[in-house]
């Protein structure tokens, strides 16, 4: 029979009790003497052999009896007497604790996966255990019990209860008990001031209501197994600035700022920095505990002070490059002065509250200009890599022959860097009537109506040509809806601000410039830079799919423009790359022009 059932605690290893024997007084003289290997006793003593024997008999049974006392005490791993979940798990040793918590676990995983009815604020709910990570962690319980201290004789009598270690998922329970809490909840105002014109205008911060992760989770942790609903605390956590401080920073610094200028002195000239712009960049911000500080943004200064600071500084100018007698010539680039803002925020915000003496001293650097004339040398801008013409009627006094050269006008001289992609719509920005351009006629709808900047298209179509024949990257183009026998078929493009464009890339290692010129019926684009191919030519497929255009009679009147028609068919055309005399690429354009109605201002004959 043993004392665990089924299982037999393995041999301990524990120290065993160390117990004294009882000495009784006796005289000296009355003891027993060694000699010779035998004991001797003194006749008529108190100690006669007899009794020495019964003595010496008492002490060893009484040894004996505290050894094997204190052995059953101490034997296993767990304290006797200790119980987890109602198991006792009594002088087992670690491994068979374990083994005998978890299956109790198991029997038990009905009543311990059971909702959890929980109360957040004013809100209840239940929580499924598993879905939060809570359980019981059988191993660290086992080892909790194995750390409780209990004399001797506690262990041999005495009964304890150790609770089980709980473990849960704290960003899992978080986000369960953020839906319970739903909008009870109350976020943080934090505290600020902002601005109405001259005006500061204050926000006093309140304490946000909102729940504190760890501590939700030592609540579940502690409730789960006590039969009863769980109340999770809910924290009420205040901004570090409160609203008296809040009041005291409007007072002392904010409307102080704005009562006056602040002068600002340079080795290149003063200026006044005026309220106005003082309010646009005095900014107060919070961070996430809720300290208000102000600062100067600098960058909102420059913004607000615009035009005002070429009183004190010089605008760097990028080198620019023309053609002169036929061949490029570079512009020299020239460095400016800038107004040095890495201190210049802390030194106005130390002179802002007060009264009188409101200066500031700035600092102007040398600002370099993005593009230097050494930059620009080492390009590779030398030669004319293509070149493109095309026809226009109307003589240079009609608003379409207009549009073509103003636009010219624009783009002359342009330099796309390497990389660069250029945008026709973004260089010029909207084509209208303040920049110059006229009504003339476009396409819209399938017709042509009056329209600003018509004509345009002609020079697109003309830029996208000499850009195609320098081989460079097609990003966006678009051809007619019609075919125009002024134009090469296929290999022509549209514009329509904002919504149609026209875009090349600069896929080479070169810059390059555009140049534009024009006659009163020509307009021509040509591309400087290092050439990279032998040629580029364009090879045609047949014209297929030919359809020819109907008559449409239209309401007579000024926006009424006739036309005389034209077929319409798809066609591709190839773009060919030649290098060293071999044909190294090519590219496919293809299109379908529909057939162009033959338009009749007028009634219908009857």
């Amino acid at each position: 029979m043993t004392l665990y059932g089924d299982k037999v605690p393995p041999a301990d290893d524990r120290p065993t009790v160390q117990v004294t024997a009882v000495q009784w007084p006796v005289e000296e003289a009355e003891k027993p003497t060694k000699r010779g290997g035998k004991w001797s006793f003194p006749p008529g003593g108190k100690w006669s052999r007899r009794t020495w024997l019964l003595a010496a008999g008492v002490t060893t049974a009484v040894l004996a009896s505290a050894v094997g006392i204190g052995a059953y005490a101490y034997a296993g791993d767990v304290p006797r007497g200790t119980t987890v979940l109602g198991t006792e798990l009594s002088g087992y040793s670690q491994a068979a604790a374990v083994e005998e918590l978890r299956a109790a676990v198991e029997r038990q995983a009905a009543e311990l996966n059971a909702p959890l009815p929980v109360v957040v604020g004013d809100n209840t709910a239940e929580l499924v255990p598993a879905e939060v990570g809570l359980r019981v962690d059988v191993e660290a319980t086992v080892a909790a019990a194995m750390q409780v201290e209990a004399h001797v004789f506690e262990r041999l009598v005495g009964s304890r209860t150790v609770p089980p270690v709980v473990t849960v998922d704290v960003d899992q329970l978080d986000a369960a008990l953020k839906k319970v809490l739903g909008d009870d909840g109350r976020t943080m105002t934090m505290p600020a001031i902002t601005w109405s014109g001259l005006t500061p205008k204050a926000t006093h911060p309140k304490p946000s209501l909102e729940l504190d992760p760890e501590r939700s989770a030592q609540a579940v942790r502690e409730g789960w197994l006590s039969g009863e609903p769980v109340t999770v605390p809910l924290a009420q956590i205040h901004p570090v600035t409160t609203a008296e401080e809040v009041d005291q920073m409007v007072a002392e610094l904010a409307r102080p700022a704005v009562a006056a200028p602040v002068t600002l002195t340079t080795d290149q000239g003063s200026m006044s920095i005026p309220p106005a712009a003082i309010a646009k960049s005095l900014v107060f911000t919070a961070d996430d505990a809720g300290a208000l500080s102000a600062k100067v943004d600098v960058e909102k200064l420059r913004t607000a002070l615009g035009d005002d600071l070429a009183k004190v500084e010089v605008t760097p100018k990028n080198a620019r490059m023309t053609l002169t007698d036929g061949k490029p010539k570079i512009i020299e680039s020239r460095d400016g002065k800038k107004l040095d803002t890495s201190s210049l925020g802390e030194a106005l915000l130390a002179v802002l509250p007060q009264s009188d003496d409101r200066r500031v001293t700035g600092t102007l650097t040398t600002a370099k200009p993005e593009l230097t004339t050494e930059k620009l040398a080492g390009l590779g801008i030398r030669e004319q890599v293509s070149t493109f013409t095309t026809q226009f009627s109307g003589g240079l006094s009609s608003p379409r022959s207009q549009n073509i050269i103003t636009a010219a006008k624009d783009v002359d001289n342009t330099l796309v860097l390497p990389g660069e992609t250029f945008s026709l719509n973004g260089h010029t920005g909207d084509r209208n009537y303040a920049k110059g351009y006229k009504d003339a006629p476009v396409i819209l709808n399938g017709k042509l109506v009056p329209g600003v900047g018509g004509g345009v298209s002609q020079f697109t179509t003309t830029l996208f040509n000499a850009t195609y024949y320098a081989g460079l990257e097609d990003v966006e183009h678009k051809p007619h809806s019609y075919y125009f026998s002024r134009y090469p078929a296929v290999i022509e493009s549209t514009i329509f601000y904002p919504e149609l464009d026209f875009k090349f890339r600069n896929n080479t290692e070169y810059g390059l410039l555009i140049d534009t010129s024009y006659t009163s019926n020509k307009i021509t684009v040509s591309i400087w830079s290092t050439k990279i191919w032998d040629k580029v030519k364009t090879e045609y497929g047949p014209r297929k799919n030919i359809t020819k255009p109907k008559t449409v009679h239209l309401e007579p009147g000024p926006n009424c423009i006739a036309a005389s028609g034209s077929d319409g068919f798809s066609q591709s055309a190839y773009r060919v790359f030649y290098k060293d005399g071999k044909e190294v690429k090519r590219e496919k354009f293809s299109w379908r022009y529909a057939a162009e109605p033959r338009f009749i201002c007028g009634p219908k004959p009857s």
